[in-house]
């Protein structure tokens, strides 16, 4: 078992891995929450505004659902009704087409920012806790060596001890950053996926309003 009193900079090196640790493991579950959270949501969302009979069903059908997509499509309508009073403000002024286009581009922006927040701290705890753990490691073995030389023996028994603790700071540095890499690449793969997703659902949009003149009927 690792003496914490035995090398100051092997103990602040596990503290810091072990608040990465936590740090990690927290994001983990959040992150997977929220992209199944975010599956069902799109999945409800697109079976209802694809089964709607008009696209005034549709808008319906979207009011007061959550998610990615449905914000997506409460925004579309919302600059749709907007732009029939584009007098009044001049940012709805101009092509419907090009103002629901710019809107769209806008909402599916920050709905991609949403995704990705937490997956930056991931990437840095997976690239610098290995280093961390290895300071920890040369500074412990340093200390060790130092009390060695004083003690004048380097019998096994004498050496063994100080240098395993010191290297247990490079195995937990490495133990913390595995999983904070595969986190980060299977996180950065899933907001690839669904940016496509809402790309793909503004295209669908745009062809909808298209087709309806960029006007919906009066509620």
């Amino acid at each position: 078992m690792l003496n914490l009193t035995t090398s100051p900079a092997v103990n602040i090196s596990l503290l810091i891995l072990l608040v990465f640790s936590v740090v990690t493991w927290s994001l983990i579950f959040a992150k997977f929450w929220q992209q199944t959270r975010t599956r069902q949501q799109s999945d409800r969302l697109k079976n209802l505004f694809w089964s709607a009979r008009d696209f005034s069903e549709a808008e319906r059908s979207a009011a007061g659902q959550e998610g990615m997509l449905a914000r997506l499509c409460q925004m579309g309508f919302s600059t749709l009704r907007k732009a029939e009073y584009a007098a009044e403000n001049l940012s709805l002024a101009g092509n419907r087409q090009e103002i629901l286009e710019r809107n769209l581009r806008m909402q599916a922006q920050k709905e991609q920012h949403r995704l990705e927040s937490g997956l930056m701290a991931l990437a840095s705890i997976g690239s610098t806790a290995p280093f961390i753990g290895l300071f920890g490691t040369v500074w412990g073995i340093k200390n060790a060596l130092a009390d060695i030389s004083l003690a004048g023996t380097a019998t096994l028994n004498v050496v063994a001890g100080p240098v395993g603790d010191a290297l247990i700071a490079t195995a937990v540095g490495i133990a913390t950053a595995v999983p904070a890499v595969l986190a980060y690449n299977y996180g950065v793969r899933r907001v690839r996926l669904s940016v496509a997703e809402l790309d793909q659902f503004s295209t669908d949009f745009l062809n909808l309003a298209a087709k309806s003149e960029f006007r919906v009927e009066p509620k």
